[in-house]
């Protein structure tokens, strides 16, 4: 069975930073590791996958060669071969044929070549805020490369088939002595291919592939937020002359909302009180996801004030209990007064001025007082 990608395993993106690596298997190892999963030998597997992928993506240098060669790079039983290895991977000898392949102006790697994977794409997907929290299937439209269905990606015209290079023989290589070294270099005649079409197909040419718009279904799992990816495997482009495909990752960007704002899995609500409410208490609607409820406001309440609603928020995608809603009320001054509201206002201030400012404004006078002794002690 293959390996999975180590990058897949820990739940991180290709560049993720040290830290984020050791957070996702710090939780990863908490969570499958034996002495909690009692002798469930999947959970131990598990366990294992994640300590090997930890291992080679936390080592700077083996991380390198990963990216570079895959689980070739990093194999230890693989890569002994030095000049004589064969197709199984990106070995020493792979690597040594790079770099003298650069010098003498081949580049290629020694042994047969094998088709080249396509390439990775990726889409940019805008979900509102709704759309992110409870998942929804769409259908997106990507412009890529495909197999083409006239030759079956094989390059060759129908009826034909490629054959074994003339001058490598198949190898995909040949020998160039330079003085006393002989130095392997790409085939100039199939470009490392080992074959070569005599017919190639008239639709593409020869690359075994051509441009087409896909149309996907794309299942968005519910939680998802900003800078989460969805990776489909092999739906990326197609490689050349049968070769396998890439991977499309689907990034999610979630749309402003008009009137909430998530962090992590809590949203975030400004909700205007009137003032007289504020003082007196009451009842009010406020918004949720899942619609409006009532929220008690006390007597005497202050601007900027907080209110949580416990479970009105989100639940993550990576599982966890559901967020809060919480409310920040903003008192609003009245605006548009008649002149009978203005007189009533007045007579509301003077009333209060007359009781004393510290029984009704406490936070005013305290201003006020701490004000008048910062210029006191500046004059004397």
């Amino acid at each position: 069975m293959s390996k999975r990608d180590y990058y897949e395993v820990l739940g991180v993106a290709k560049g993720a930073d040290d830290k984020d690596i050791k957070k996702a298997y710090k939780r990863l190892a908490m969570k499958f590791h034996p002495d909690r999963t009692q002798g469930d030998k999947t959970m131990e597997e598990k366990f294992k996958e994640v300590q090997e992928a930890y291992e080679v993506l936390s080592d700077e240098q083996k991380r390198a060669a990963y990216d570079r060669y895959g689980h070739a790079g990093v194999d230890p039983n693989r890569g002994a071969g030095g000049f004589g290895g064969g197709a199984g991977g990106a070995d020493f000898g792979d690597i040594f044929g790079d770099v003298f392949g650069d010098i003498f102006g081949g580049g290629g790697r020694r042994g047969q070549s094998r088709a080249q994977r396509g390439s990775d794409l990726r889409y940019n997907l805008e979900l509102s805020l709704e759309e992110a929290v409870r998942g929804k299937s769409v259908d997106i439209k990507v412009p890529t490369m495909v197999s083409c269905d006239s030759c079956d990606g094989s390059g060759a015209k129908k009826g034909t088939s490629a054959k074994s290079c003339p001058t490598c023989h198949g190898a995909g290589q040949v020998t160039m002595r330079q003085g006393f070294f002989a130095v392997q270099q790409t085939c100039p005649t199939c470009n490392g291919r080992g074959k070569i079409i005599p017919e190639p197909c008239t639709k593409c040419h020869g690359e075994g592939r051509i441009e087409k718009t896909k149309t996907l279904s794309v299942k968005i799992p519910a939680g998802v937020d900003t800078g989460d990816r969805i990776r489909l495997t092999g739906e990326g482009e197609a490689g050349m002359h049968g070769a396998p495909a890439g991977d499309l990752y689907v990034q999610v960007h979630v749309k402003e909302h008009p009137i909430f704002v998530r962090d992590g899995n809590n949203l975030y609500c400004d909700v205007p009180l009137s003032f007289t409410t504020a003082a007196l208490g009451g009842e009010i609607d406020v918004p949720t996801l899942d619609g409006r409820v009532k929220l008690k406001i006390p007597a005497e309440t202050q601007t900027d004030k907080m209110f949580r609603l416990r479970g009105k928020g989100v639940q993550s995608v990576r599982g966890g209990g559901v967020g809060d809603l919480v409310c920040k009320v903003v008192i609003e001054t009245p605006v548009n007064l008649s002149e009978k509201q203005k007189e009533l206002l007045r007579q509301l201030d003077d009333s209060m001025a007359g009781d004393g400012e510290a029984k009704h404004r406490p936070k005013s006078k305290g201003f006020f007082d701490g004000v008048k002794k910062f210029f006191d002690d500046l004059t004397s």
